[in-house]
């Protein structure tokens, strides 16, 4: 007999429908499975044969064929587990063909019978209402990510047994509901701006980073506090929208790190990898490409501290997914794409030993060792850079002040004031933020005064400033403008600019 059922997969940041074709015919005793499953799917075989043996079903010794199709997609999911083993008990007879269409499956089976969570439910069960699924079965911890998606009727179920009583009409399951408690969306902030005392300019560039979706570089000396600074970076961005949201969990479900119950990611990401990190943990890959540290950052923050200390490779890959905002990864066994929508938040010392241009420390390092230190960050990288910035030592006064800085939360109100006056502007194109403007959007979007267009062709030929740093220069001009409310951009705008683009000199260069 034949019978057929569907089971999912992912590839990239997507899901993708499995039909699952079984085929049971008198003759030797056997199990093949075809479709170009991979070493964790071809291992299916062994436990949905002894799962199904546990829970009290006897087969008869036929030859059975599994099909995965479409056959020229790689499976690497072990969720195919439970549509095997149902597609497997409906060839049978076992399970009546009517209660497994539009209907999709998804868990590991253990040896014992009970499902086991997989990741990469979210994109499956977004893929099973495009593709008109109405029932989707999973694994009990599963259950509330499959229920962020509307027009799917959940089930939770617990093991193979439960689930056949369930199909053949003898013990009927209620439909999942959400079992998580919402967050507050006023939350308090555990780094707060509030808590950085000083710091005025560095926290002036923040602002309009996160403002305008700029990248910035921090350069200062050891205990300035540039971490500080940039932990706090994610408290002073606007809220997610339902979309970036469910962009940023579907990411976090496929790498396997939504927590039990976690729901819907509602807060932005802030990934800080270590300087040790490889190329492949940066940007992704894999015989089958898994999203990298760019990729888990989408819609919030990346932090790389001690930059230079980064292998140059490793810095080098970085400039497509900031200048395109996405990641290109190319395997043997597949090409993806990967969204890195990110603010990029560099930190660094002066020199190997930090404290060059410190006026309370001496510089133990040769003109030559800081030239080596700051040669590993390549032009065409810092050119991709928006701010450049310094950050000083605190003062003694600053750091005792009696009175709390500025919090994050009145911060945070310009930066979504200047936001929605980017949606406005921008939303037709589909953008949210100055920084994603290209050059043919900034002609049309960023007027200037006149004396403002006098000072930006005096420092490019001052300073020898790139195309692309023109054009970086006149966005960031454009985000100061907007945190102004001006429609217009001014000489005071364009004089900011340069000054955040180009004050840490040529230490760097």
């Amino acid at each position: 007999m034949f019978a057929k059922t569907y089971g999912a997969t992912t590839l990239g940041i997507d899901g993708g429908i499995i039909d699952v074709e079984v085929d049971v015919s008198p003759g030797l005793p056997g199990f093949e499975l075809v479709g170009l499953p991979d070493t964790s799917v071809k291992e299916s075989k062994e436990r949905v044969r002894t799962a199904i043996r546990n829970s009290g079903i006897q087969l008869r010794q036929e030859r059975v064929t599994v099909n995965l199709a479409p056959a020229d997609v790689r499976k690497d999911s072990s969720g195919l587990d439970l549509p095997i083993a149902v597609g497997l008990l409906a060839s049978y007879g076992m399970v009546p063909e009517a209660a497994v269409q539009n209907v999709l499956f998804s868990a590991e089976l253990s040896l014992d019978g009970n499902c086991r969570p997989i990741s990469g439910i979210l994109p499956m069960a977004i893929t099973a209402r495009e593709h008109g699924l109405t029932e989707f079965y999973v694994a009990p911890s599963n259950a509330d990510e499959a229920l962020l998606i509307d027009g799917l009727k959940v089930f939770a179920v617990e093991n193979l047994a439960q689930l056949v009583r369930h199909l053949t009409g003898v013990e009927m399951l209620s439909p999942a509901v959400p079992q998580r408690t919402e967050k507050s969306q006023d939350a308090v902030f555990s780094d707060d701006f509030a808590d950085v005392q000083g710091q005025y300019q560095a926290k002036r560039a923040l602002e309009i980073a996160a403002a305008g979706g700029h990248n910035v570089l921090m350069v200062g000396v050891p205990g300035s506090g540039k971490t500080m600074l940039a932990r706090r970076m994610s408290s002073i961005l606007p809220e997610l929208t339902k979309q970036e949201a469910i962009e940023i969990t579907k990411i976090y479900s496929i790498s396997g790190l939504l927590g039990k119950d976690t729901g819907l990611v509602t807060t932005r990401p802030f990934r800080s990898p270590h300087h040790t990190s490889s190329t492949v943990a940066m940007i992704g890959g894999g015989s089958i490409p898994r999203p990298g540290e760019v990729t888990l950052a989408h819609h919030g923050v990346l932090f790389l501290d001690e930059l230079p200390e980064f292998s140059k490779k490793t810095l080098e890959v970085l400039r497509e997914p900031i200048e395109d905002r996405q990641i290109t990864v190319s395997r043997a066994n597949a090409t993806l794409t990967f969204p890195s929508s990110i603010i990029l938040v560099a930190a660094m010392n002066p020199c190997p030993c930090g404290f060059f241009g410190d006026k309370d420390h001496t510089c133990e390092c040769s003109a030559g060792e800081i030239k080596r230190y700051t040669r590993k960050l390549s032009g065409p990288l810092l050119d991709r850079i928006d701010l450049h910035i310094r950050v000083s030592r605190v003062n003694y006064a600053d750091l005792h002040a009696t009175q709390r800085a500025e919090s994050s939360a009145s911060i945070r109100a310009r930066v979504v004031r200047a936001r929605t006056i980017e949606r406005e502007r921008l939303g037709r194109h589909g953008l949210f933020c100055n920084a994603q403007m290209n050059h043919s959007m900034i002609k049309k979007y960023c007027t200037m005064e006149e004396n403002a267009e006098h000072l930006l062709e005096a420092a490019f030929h001052r300073i020898q400033l790139s195309a692309r740093s023109h054009d970086r220069i006149i966005k960031v001009a454009r985000t100061i403008a907007d945190l102004d409310g001006k429609t217009i951009i001014g000489a005071s705008h364009i004089a900011e600019a340069i000054q955040l683009r180009c004050d840490v000199g040529l230490s760097i260069e």
